[in-house]
């Protein structure tokens, strides 16, 4: 039979007590995945720190720190909640979309101005309302209808209409042509897609002026609903698509790039 030297006991009881205080000091002081890093218990110790953690329950009194379930998500904040506009318009400015999205509301906010100012109107909207007219006119006539302009009138001897500033197409070019303006591409690009984009949706509303004539010669009644509701939005919609595929196909371009 083995003998255990005297006072065994005793040092074993103090190696159980030391292994008992290591495990609860270590379950005390363990780590606690955070956003940004880990937080290491207990939380009394991080009072000064500026960036505060926010935790769904409270410790009690007496506590060195709050258990948190793990469905309880821990979020971390910072301080100057009052900052956070700011730094949101400087992420939004600081991305190419974001400032796509500046440059384009810019630009149709002051073309929209300016053709909403008088001598603006006077020299630029009201003849250039004058020469969609004439556009029309020359369209009716090579179908046989002999019509005339007399102003920003167009008159047939079967029909009259007036073309108002809304009805000549200069709201859809203003939508393309800022479009095509704010987007990063080069400027012998931006300045030819408007070209184009400017003569395809003068073509279109050629089209509109001359079956909104023909809508009035043969379902006068349906002349208000196709002028406000139909057309306008044919209009505006072929604009923004031929944006789309001028603005992809650059895309597609600078990409390969």
């Amino acid at each position: 039979m083995a003998r255990w030297p005297a006072g065994s006991n005793q040092a074993s009881n103090r190696c159980r007590r030391s292994e008992s205080s290591n495990a609860r000091r270590k379950r005390r002081s363990r780590n606690i995945p955070v956003p940004g890093g880990m937080l290491t218990r207990p939380l009394p110790e991080m009072a000064p720190v500026r960036r505060a953690l926010v935790l769904p329950r409270v410790a009690r009194s007496g506590q060195e720190g709050c258990r948190v379930p793990r469905w309880h998500p821990l979020t971390v904040t910072t301080g100057g909640a009052d900052n956070r506009p700011v730094e949101r318009w400087k992420a939004l400015v600081a991305t190419p979309a974001g400032r796509f999205v500046v440059r384009y509301a810019a630009a149709l906010a002051v073309g929209f101005v300016l053709i909403a100012l008088k001598p603006v109107n006077d020299h630029v909207v009201n003849p250039y309302t004058t020469f969609v007219a004439h556009q029309a006119r020359v369209a009716l006539n090579l179908l046989g209808e002999g019509a005339s302009v007399h102003g920003q009138v167009l008159s047939s001897p079967r029909f009259s209409v007036t073309i108002f500033n809304g009805c000549n197409g200069l709201e859809a070019i203003l939508i393309f042509v800022c479009g095509v303006l704010a987007f990063p591409a080069t400027w012998r690009s931006r300045l030819l897609g408007a070209a184009v984009g400017f003569l395809a949706i003068q073509l279109i509303n050629t089209v509109r002026v001359v079956s909104l004539f023909y809508v009035g010669v043969f379902k006068p009644e349906w002349f208000s609903t196709s002028h406000v509701f139909v057309w306008q939005s044919i209009i505006v919609v072929f604009a923004v698509i031929l944006w789309l595929l001028w603005a992809r196909r650059h895309a597609v371009a600078a990409a390969r790039r």
